[in-house]
């Protein structure tokens, strides 16, 4: 739910604990790119 209103893998990475961005990416279900696209233009 938090990624679907915020669109911030990097926050449910660290609420989940992954150490790798890729583990969440695979948890959540989205795509690579779609993934480091939203996190980049957030990050930004």
């Amino acid at each position: 739910m938090i990624y679907q209103k915020t669109k911030n893998i990097r926050a449910i990475q660290l609420l989940l604990g992954h150490t790798k961005i890729e583990n969440t990416i695979k948890y959540l279900g989205v795509e690579l790119e779609d993934a480091l696209r939203l996190s980049e233009e957030i990050e930004s």
